[in-house]
């Protein structure tokens, strides 16, 4: 086996080990709040996030890859060597990978685009020196471990509070959750449909400006206010004086928003976060078939498959124990608490892309888990949990940019 071959054939297997553990790790964040809801069955939420993540990777995500995600790198830096940007690659891939393994065997939430920018950064240090790296992109991302989850927590607090008010305090609580659906499924419909149609379809030739989205947004929405009102008034009245009866068939009404809400992000997840794993593999068959480096390069078909498909395996046998910690560890989820929690996560992902500021899905959704605990009170916190899972979020990026150096080494040594 000649050396090209070689690197191709490790460069996938990194991609797939990665993708594997993209799916155990941010798609269980995606759907944890479902399941510890009992909205939900793991079963269910497996076959939910596979339609939803491999559609959003292979129809919607980027057929065009920039070589180093996120601008941390300059890849000219590897012009007159381009096979060290590829040892760069599979170091990286195998970094985040691992540390995003460990992450998911202990039950923690980590961020796969921190993951990989540490690793970038790890390896572009040994390749280049601290010259080498943008630190003003850099900073940014560490910056985004703040505002993902302040913003996310304070969303999901207003919105569960404003819930808690309007529904859950009344006397007759399905009476006026059965009012208010209609108006929830406008703003979720606008929401959804929003992300979609602004810059979401690029793909699919379907670019369309802000307020032609927002126009087409507003439509869908009002659709599904006119569907739902007759739907609402369909749902059986439960008399005032069985109050757990009422309370129960009120949760069950926020069942299907939280469902639609986890769906969308799984599918926002598997168009945009599919990068993280394939980005660099497409980077790798760019250059093994070139023989120079590019800024951005192509994506072929077959890696989004490959991505979307092993991002799937990896949810359906690791994803269990990032589910336990998103949907029960932190604090009590039921529907309406869950349905807080994800759409918060979905808007303030959604607003930021769109203001060009660097999120994290996880750190947001993660927050937004926080923030409904802390609607109830502090005391409905798992407090030891939250601390583990920020101190993961901290090791992140040093321990896959120190991984990921180590390796670069190793094959500059063994490789040559």
């Amino acid at each position: 086996m000649d050396l090209s071959t070689f690197l191709m054939v490790f460069a996938t297997t990194a991609c797939i080990y990665m993708a594997c553990n993209i799916g155990a790790n941010d798609v269980a964040n995606a759907m944890g709040t479902s399941v510890g809801s009992g909205s939900l069955t793991f079963k269910q939420a497996i076959y939910v996030a596979a339609v939803a993540e491999f559609a959003g990777a292979f129809f919607v995500g980027g057929h065009v890859s920039d070589t180093i995600r996120k601008g941390m790198l300059d890849p000219t830096i590897f012009s007159d060597a381009p096979l060290h940007l590829v040892y760069g690659m599979i170091a990286a891939l195998i970094a985040a990978a691992l540390w995003l393994n460990i992450a998911s065997y202990l039950g923690w939430p980590v961020s796969t685009t921190h993951s990989i920018v540490g690793a970038v950064v790890g390896f572009g240090v040994m390749a280049g020196g601290m010259d080498a790296i943008n630190w003003v992109k850099v900073w940014s991302v560490v910056m985004s471990w703040i505002v993902s989850p302040v913003m996310g927590g304070l969303v999901a607090f207003l919105l569960f509070r404003f819930l808690t008010n309007q529904v859950f305090r009344r006397r007759n609580p399905l009476l006026y959750a059965k009012r208010i659906l209609p108006y929830m499924i406008f703003l979720v419909c606008v929401i959804l449909a929003n992300a979609m149609f602004y810059k979401g379809l690029k793909n699919l030739h379907l670019d369309f400006s802000y307020p032609e989205a927002m126009f087409f947004s507003v439509i869908v929405g009002v659709v599904g206010f006119f569907i739902s009102k007759p739907l609402a008034k369909k749902i059986p009245d439960v008399p005032k004086k069985e109050i757990h009866k009422q309370l129960e068939a009120t949760e069950n009404i926020f069942k299907y928003l939280q469902i639609t809400t986890a769906f969308y992000i799984a599918f926002a997840h598997g168009s945009n976060d599919v990068a993280n794993a394939v980005g660099p593999l497409a980077a790798v068959v760019s250059i093994l078939n070139s023989g120079t480096v590019a800024m951005k390069v192509a994506m072929p078909t077959w890696i989004l498959a490959l991505g979307g498909a092993f991002i799937v395996l990896g949810l359906l046998i690791w994803g269990r124990r990032v589910m336990e910690t998103i949907g029960k560890k932190i604090t009590e989820i039921t529907p309406s608490r869950g349905f807080c929690a994800t759409f918060a996560g979905a808007t303030v992902v959604l607003v930021c892309s769109k203001m060009g500021l660097p999120v994290s899905t996880t750190h947001t959704l993660v927050g937004s888990v926080i923030g409904v605990g802390l609607a109830r009170g502090l005391p409905t916190l798992n407090l030891g949990i939250v601390k583990e899972i920020v101190m993961s979020w901290l090791a992140t990026v040093p321990f896959t940019a120190l991984l990921a150096a180590i390796l670069f080494k190793i094959m500059l040594w063994t490789l040559g």
